[in-house]
């Protein structure tokens, strides 16, 4: 069954899916934070560097990529590979990076850091209102996933994932996972324990004109491959079943903790980092222990 006909069939009546009561993270107590410098104020994407030492970011004014040190947050080097624009988000894939900018076009960095670095730029043909603004890598399908903050095809209150093939490098147009407000709302009323949950509630109010879950960043989990979304607008991360599309779980955010949300990756032992934009003060990376329960 394809995941549009799954997610067709959910809207139509059935029964949303368990929660994922075994969250793995505490999202309001961030086992380290780093403070980072004023250049990284609008910091929109992370992820995973080169040699697993480091993390690798871009912040949404500038054609700069920042490697940093996953340690203590330190700025290890700051390079230019393309000129001023609004990059949303950024990966790193078989010593490459990739970033995109909110229109869709993808930059790929070969040999980047390097004096022999070479940058390939690849047109995207999404409608503007699609407004791209995650990456993530999936290497059991060897593509890129792109989240669309806006909406897409025109579907009301509805929010899609694309795709860029890495082998034929293009963009597939017909969307890997269409999340829709009626599911979302359906999963939270199924599931009154979910923290939060009567501010879930009035994050997704019917009455909303719009739907309040608008993806930053996305990434997909080391471990158990299930993939989470992580929303500014509405202070938001929700995590789907990457085989079905079904949402497993959502959590509001406490603002405090995640004033503007805006990059999430994983190292390979499953440790999480969201990345936050200095909305009133430094901009800021969180680094979340994996916590399974046994």
């Amino acid at each position: 069954m394809s995941i549009s006909l799954f997610l067709t069939l959910l809207l139509q009546g059935c029964l949303p899916t368990p929660i994922l009561t075994d969250f793995p993270y505490q999202l309001d107590s961030a086992t380290q934070t780093f403070e980072l410098p004023m250049a990284l104020k609008e910091i929109s994407g992370i992820t995973l560097g080169f040699d697993e030492k480091m993390l690798v970011a871009v912040e949404d004014e500038t054609g700069r990529f920042f490697t940093i040190d996953k340690t203590n947050g330190a700025v290890v080097k700051e390079v230019t590979f393309w000129k001023d624009g609004d990059y949303e988000d950024v990966e790193v894939v078989n010593g490459e990076i990739y970033a995109v900018k909110s229109n869709g076009n993808i930059y790929r960095i070969q040999k980047p850091a390097t004096p022999e670095q070479v940058v390939v730029k690849y047109e995207s043909p999404l409608s503007k209102a699609c407004d791209v603004e995650g990456l993530a890598h999936e290497p059991a399908k060897n593509r890129l996933l792109l989240s669309c903050k806006g909406n897409y095809g025109g579907v009301p209150k509805s929010r899609a994932v694309l795709s860029f093939d890495l082998k034929t490098l293009t963009y597939d147009t017909i969307p890997v996972y269409t999340i829709h407000w009626d599911s979302i709302v359906a999963f939270i009323r199924a599931n009154p324990t979910l923290d939060r949950w009567e501010k879930l509630q009035e994050v997704f109010d019917p009455s909303q004109p719009e739907l309040s879950f608008s993806p930053s960043a996305l990434a997909i989990h080391p471990i158990n491959g299930q993939l989470y979304l992580l929303s500014s607008v509405g202070k938001l991360l929700l995590v789907l079943d990457r085989q079905s599309g079904e949402i497993l779980y959502i959590q509001k955010l406490s603002k405090k903790v995640h004033p503007q949300p805006e990059g999430i990756c994983f190292d390979t032992d499953g440790t999480m980092y969201i990345s936050n934009e200095g909305k009133e003060g430094l901009p800021l990376i969180h680094r979340f222990s994996y916590q399974p329960k046994k």
